[in-house]
């Protein structure tokens, strides 16, 4: 039983990092205004698409000013494991008007 719970969350948690590391590169080719503009709308929700045999990723974007001319964009991936658990991850990462900076993961 345990292994097949592993094996469930390693097969979502990367259907969840592929879903956010590409709304990050997305994300990448906005300009700064277009970022603020994304940021002002206050649209949170990123696209998912449903891939067979893996759970339902629901993913929400967060952008918020760190200081002048820095923004955080938190994205975090939501979905429920084969143990009947939520489980998220989070990608953060640090962008400035010359253009992307760092980038982790968390995950719970």
């Amino acid at each position: 039983q345990r292994g097949l719970q592993a094996v469930d969350t390693a097969r979502n948690l990367t259907a969840a990092s592929q879903l956010m590391q590409s709304e990050m590169e997305r994300l990448r080719l906005l300009n700064w205004a277009q970022l603020e503009t994304l940021q002002q709308s206050g649209a949170t929700s990123v696209t998912t698409e449903a891939t067979a045999g893996l759970a339902r990723v629901t993913c929400t974007r967060a952008i918020e000013d760190l200081k002048t001319n820095m923004k955080q964009i938190t994205l975090t991936a939501v979905w429920r494991g084969y143990d009947g658990r939520e489980h998220t991850a989070r990608l953060i990462t640090r962008y400035s008007k010359s253009g992307l900076n760092d980038y982790f993961y968390t995950t719970h």
